[in-house]
C-alpha cells in the first residue's frame, strides 16, 4: 500500500509522534512524508523519503499569539511561496498515486486527498477541539479563543473518513467517525523506567519572574528551553540551567519529582505517562493549551496556572503527593493500541469502496447517535 503522510511543522510534537507512526507503517507499506518547518528538518534526518512543503507559522508577541498578525504573515507566505511549492507537490503525487493519505494536522496533504478523492485519515491531538464536547468549566473565560481554535481545527483537516485523536483525557464525542486513543509517545519515553527524585524539570523560555519564583521554592530545578540557552550546565542557586539535550532531558524527566512547563500536549502526555505531576501554564491566546491544562487539573494529574509565582509553585509542590496517587491510576501500554488503531483504519480506508468512503465523510460531520462513543484502550495496562 502507498501512503502519503503529511506533518505539520509548528512545534516538534507533530514530528516526534509522526516518526513513531511512520516507522510502524513502513514495516508493511511504502510511505512518503511531506512536512514543513521544524518537522521537515527533524524527520528528514530520521526517515526516508521526506519532502519539504510550505507550512503555517504563528506570530508571537509578549508570550501571546497575535491572531491577525499570524493571518497576515501566512497570507504573505502563501502569495510568495505557495504556487511553486503546491504545484511541485501535486505533480509528484500525480505520478505516485497514494492509496491513502494520513495527516497530522497538515492541511496540504488533506487538500490533496480531497481533490484526488483519496481517502484521508487524520491522526493528531488538536482535532480534540472539534471532535469532542467541552463543558463550561473547560471553556469559561476563553469562549472566543475556543470558537476560533475549533474553527481552525475543523478547517485544517476537513473531509477525513476517520479522525484518530490522541489524548489522556476522555470527554464525550461531538462527531461520528472519531476514535480516541492514548498519546503516541517517542521511543525514549516508552522505554524509560520512572523513578522519583527531588528535582523539578522546567521547560521555560527563561523570563526573570518565572526564574525568581523557582528560586524562591528552594527546590532543585533543572531548566530547559531558555532563549539563547547555555552551551553547558550552569548553576544558579537551586537552578541548574541546561543546554539542549534530548537524552539529558529524558533522563531528568524520568527521575523528576514534577514538571513545570506550558500547556503543550506532547510534554504533558509524557509527564502523565511517566507518572510525573505537572504545573501547566498555557500560552496566552492558544486555547488548545488552555484545554489541555484544565483537563490535566480535572484529572488530578497536576495544576493549571496563568503565571508562575512563589505561591503557585509552593502550592504545586505541596500537592505532588496527591497528584502522584491519581497518576498511579492512569493506564497505558506504550504505543501498541494507538498504532494498531492507525494501521487498522488506514487498511480499512484503502479497501473501502467509493460509496462507503462518501458515507464515512458525511458521518464525520455529524453528531454521534445516542450515546455512541468510540474509545480504544481504556482497559489497557501500562
Amino acid at each position: 500500500m502507498r501512503i502519503l503522510y503529511g506533518v505539520n511543522g509548528e512545534g516538534m510534537g507533530h514530528a516526534t509522534r509522526s516518526q513513531v507512526v511512520v516507522e510502524s507503517l513502513l514495516e508493511a507499506n511504502e510511505v512518503r512524508v511531506v512536512a514543513s518547518g521544524a518537522a521537515h528538518k527533524y524527520l528528514s534526518g530520521v526517515l526516508p523519503d521526506v519532502e519539504e512543503i510550505m507550512g503555517a507559522k504563528f506570530v508571537m508577541e509578549d508570550g501571546a499569539i497575535r491572531r491577525w498578525a499570524t493571518v497576515r504573515q501566512n497570507a504573505v507566505d502563501v502569495v510568495g511561496g505557495a504556487p511553486k511549492s503546491v504545484r511541485h507537490w501535486i505533480e509528484m503525487m500525480h505520478d505516485w498515486q497514494p492509496d491513502v493519505v494520513v495527516t497530522d494536522f497538515e492541511p496540504l496533504a488533506a487538500t490533496y486527498a480531497r481533490i484526488s478523492r483519496t481517502p484521508l485519515i487524520a491522526v493528531d491531538n488538536i482535532s480534540m477541539l472539534d471532535r469532542c464536547r467541552h463543558d463550561e468549566e473547560i471553556v469559561t473565560g476563553h469562549r472566543e479563543d475556543y470558537a476560533i481554535a475549533r474553527t481552525v481545527a475543523r478547517s485544517m483537516v476537513p473531509h477525513a473518513v476517520r479522525y484518530i485523536v490522541t489524548t489522556f483525557f476522555r470527554p464525550p464525542l461531538a462527531r461520528e467517525q472519531t476514535t480516541l486513543v492514548p498519546p503516541i509517545l517517542r521511543r525514549a519515553i516508552v522505554e524509560a523506567e520512572p523513578e522519583e527524585g527531588d528535582h523539578l524539570v522546567v521547560y521555560s523560555s527563561g523570563e526573570e519572574s518565572a526564574l525568581a519564583a523557582l528560586r524562591a521554592s528552594g527546590v532543585p530545578c533543572r531548566v530547559y528551553g531558555m532563549r539563547g540557552g547555555p552551551r553547558e550546565d550552569t548553576v544558579d542557586g537551586n537552578l541548574e540551567l541546561k543546554p539542549r539535550s534530548e537524552e539529558g532531558f529524558v533522563e531528568d524527566l524520568r527521575t523528576a519529582r514534577g514538571v513545570v512547563a506550558g500547556g503543550g500536549f506532547s510534554l504533558m502526555s509524557e509527564a502523565v505517562y511517566l507518572g510525573k505531576p505537572m504545573l501547566a501554564m498555557p500560552l496566552l491566546g492558544q486555547f488548545e493549551q488552555t484545554m489541555n491544562s484544565r483537563y490535566l487539573e480535572r484529572e488530578g494529574y497536576g495544576m493549571a496556572a496563568t503565571e508562575l509565582t512563589p505561591e503557585i509553585v509552593a502550592r504545586f509542590i505541596e500537592g505532588t503527593g496527591a497528584y502522584r496517587e491519581r497518576l498511579a491510576t492512569y493506564e497505558q501500554r506504550g504505543n501498541e493500541i494507538a498504532l494498531r488503531a492507525v494501521a487498522d483504519r488506514v487498511a480499512a480506508a484503502a479497501r473501502a469502496p467509493a460509496a462507503e468512503l462518501r458515507r464515512a465523510r458525511r458521518l464525520a460531520r455529524t453528531p454521534p447517535i445516542g450515546r455512541h462513543d468510540e474509545r480504544i484502550g481504556e482497559d489497557s495496562g501500562r
